[in-house]
């Protein structure tokens, strides 16, 4: 079992026909799941999966977390959307990887997140930081 960070094939073609709204104020909602080292998640995932989540802890529940979504944007010839940073507060959790998927959409699959390796919190806050909203490190850029 692995998991390859990539933005999935899946989503590509969503956009083409206009399936995720990524607006602030009145997109879809799309949320983030923790999964264990022993997940098979890539680019040819097609959806959210309970297999080999993490388990619920603190503020952690199965299905994961409602991300915060910033109005997408461009940054030169790129165009950019970003998440606000999401923390699992008084939580014990061992995870490798996440995807972020369209959960007002059947749960539609976007990104999946390589940590790459355990990042483990005990009792305590599990943070996911997204990178610098900009046309090279932005969590999806479209160049």
């Amino acid at each position: 079992m692995a998991i390859t960070q990539a933005v999935c094939t899946s989503f590509k073609q969503e956009l083409l026909v206009g399936t995720h709204n990524f607006t602030a104020t009145s997109g879809d909602t799309f949320k983030i799941a923790l999964y264990t080292s022993s997940a098979s998640l890539d680019a040819t995932t097609t959806a959210y999966s309970s297999s080999n989540e993490v388990s619920n802890s603190g503020t952690y529940t199965a299905t994961g977390g409602t991300l915060t979504s910033v109005t997408p944007t461009t940054s030169g010839t790129t165009a950019i959307c970003d998440f606000a940073d999401i923390s699992f507060t008084s939580a014990t959790i061992t995870a490798r990887g996440a995807l972020i998927y369209n959960s007002s959409d059947s749960n539609k699959a976007v990104a999946v997140l390589d940590f790459g390796g355990d990042k483990t919190s005990t009792s305590g806050t599990f943070t996911i930081q997204f990178p610098a909203a900009d046309a090279s490190n932005a969590i999806l850029r479209l160049a």
